[in-house]
């Protein structure tokens, strides 16, 4: 079901992000790039849609970078822009395609609560790194300010649906997505998970309010 949505979102994918985030989706792709530290690294790129996180750790100086989507027109849409330095991988997060200890660094942008089961992820993410390695895991999250974090839920059951309609390939996606951020459990038990996988010096950064946050950690 997810691949299928994906692949129906894939043609408007950036200019739906664009609008939906008021223009910041730019911003915290940066910020995951930079908290990878990919500077001479090989770096995999989870659920990586058309690759605009994996263009970021290219130009950051990463060694190498793969970027993994379970949708394949997600990479399509990518690949054919041209990028380059880029390894476009259609696969699945629960099963990566890679031997253990393959990456210096593991990234996923709002993709991590669109995996069945995230608990198996981070363990999975685990196998895939080498020790030291580091995991950047960037997920929409609740507001920290209590009267922001009602605003924010009606701009998501309300707004969302309606801005979707006139900017994305699939407007009833979104509807699933805003569900999906609503439902997403909170920041103690998402480092709960990668504690739980093997993963220590778990950190968070929120932005924007704290309707994202950027989850950091180290392979031990």
């Amino acid at each position: 079901m997810v691949q299928a949505m994906f692949d129906r979102v894939a043609p408007r994918y950036d200019l739906a992000n664009t609008a939906l985030s008021l223009g910041q989706d730019a911003h915290w792709r940066r910020v995951v790039a930079q908290a990878a530290r990919p500077a001479d690294a090989d770096v995999l790129d989870v659920a990586a849609g058309p690759g605009n996180v994996a263009t970021e750790l290219v130009a950051r100086g990463a060694r190498s970078v793969v970027a993994l989507d379970l949708s394949e027109q997600m990479l399509r849409v990518g690949y054919d822009r041209g990028h380059q330095g880029i390894h476009w991988v259609n696969g699945d997060a629960l099963a990566l395609p890679f031997p253990a200890a393959s990456f210096d660094a593991l990234t996923i942008s709002f993709g991590l609560r669109n995996v069945p089961d995230p608990e198996a992820a981070a363990r999975e993410f685990a196998r895939v790194l080498r020790p030291g390695g580091r995991v950047v895991v960037c997920e929409f999250a609740a507001p920290t300010w209590r009267p922001f974090r009602e605003v924010y839920r009606r701009y998501l059951v309300g707004a969302v649906p309606g801005l979707a309609r006139v900017v994305s390939s699939s407007p009833d996606a979104y509807v699933y997505l805003a569900g999906s951020i609503l439902a997403w459990p909170d920041r103690r038990t998402v480092a709960g998970w990668f504690e739980a996988a093997d993963f220590a010096e778990l950190q968070v950064k929120d932005l924007a309010g704290g309707i994202v946050a950027v989850h950091r950690g180290f392979r031990r």
